[in-house]
């Protein structure tokens, strides 16, 4: 079983210097900010899911690439090594999650991580795979109410039209949580449904767009996925107070955390910022063997 990792530094000047060049959008400072937490999920990694054969870090350039990394243990792939280069530079994770499964060497069964998702607790690889199926929670939804909710719903839509199956009022919505995917299901879909993906490709995000919901949609719709809720908790900064934080971390009560930013002013992100990484450094004291 494999991990991929996608990860972006809003204040590496040379992603900042493309950002300005290719859109007219100001940065929006929760998608892009770095928390310094990347190291841990790492540490998470190593402590708690030993199983793991291969670590793939996705970035759009090697300035992004974080000095600590160890190259020798972390595969780094560059945006230019899976999207077609009409669509770059993307500022979009759409797009990038379209094209993750044309990873050189990727293994069949691999996980998907946003680089705010953290494993806290031992974890076993039946908690993400069993007899070769992904397991992950799948609900349904009704309403398309917000840009995620809509990109969430055309996703749907077209996993159901690639699986043979008519349009439903309803639409599927995957647990927010890494992602257990297939390869071969995610070519097989890509095969079906290229001219769509590339169509709905763009740099900014947009209410337009897919997600990589299509391929756990399609996956589920085709008798791929167990489903079970993976064992995790949420917190969004917005909502958390700094000592609910500390205990989320210090006293995981889940195996797996996502922390989830959102617009936050100065005072409350460093305070928080100084508090997680104090809350992370306590957890994974030991540099791992991805760190040099």
């Amino acid at each position: 079983m494999d991990i991929v990792i996608t990860y972006v530094n809003g204040l590496d000047p040379v992603w900042q210097q493309d950002y300005e060049q290719h859109t007219n959008t100001p940065i929006l400072e929760k998608r892009f900010r770095d928390w310094g937490t990347l190291r841990y999920l790492f540490r998470g990694i190593e402590k708690n899911m030993p199983f793991i054969k291969n670590v793939f870090l996705v970035v759009s350039h090697n300035s992004q690439i974080p000095e600590w990394i160890n190259r020798q243990t972390v595969k780094v792939v560059l945006h230019s090594d899976i999207i077609p280069r009409d669509y770059l530079p993307t500022f979009n994770c759409n797009p990038i999650e379209m094209h993750l499964h044309r990873i050189e060497g990727l293994g069949e069964e691999f996980l998907y991580f946003n680089d705010d998702m953290f494993p806290m607790l031992p974890c076993s690889e039946t908690d993400f795979f069993r007899q070769g199926k992904g397991v992950i929670g799948m609900s349904h939804h009704w309403f398309s109410s917000n840009m995620y909710k809509r990109i969430c719903r055309n996703s749907d839509r077209l996993a159901r039209k690639m699986s043979g199956l008519s349009p439903s009022c309803r639409f599927l919505r995957p647990q927010h949580i890494c992602s257990p995917m297939l390869k071969s299901v995610c070519e097989e879909l890509y095969c079906k449904a290229e001219s769509e993906i590339l169509a709905s490709l763009t740099r900014i995000r947009t209410e337009n767009d897919l997600n990589q919901y299509i391929y756990l949609d399609y996956m589920y719709l085709n008798g791929h996925i167990v489903n079970e809720k993976i064992s995790k908790k949420h917190v969004s900064v917005g909502l958390a107070s700094e000592s609910s934080v500390k205990e989320a971390l210090l006293q995981p009560a889940r195996k797996l955390i996502c922390i989830n930013d959102v617009h936050l002013s100065e005072d409350r992100y460093l305070r928080l910022h100084e508090t997680i990484l104090h809350s992370f450094e306590l957890v994974f004291p030991q540099q791992s063997k991805y760190e040099k």
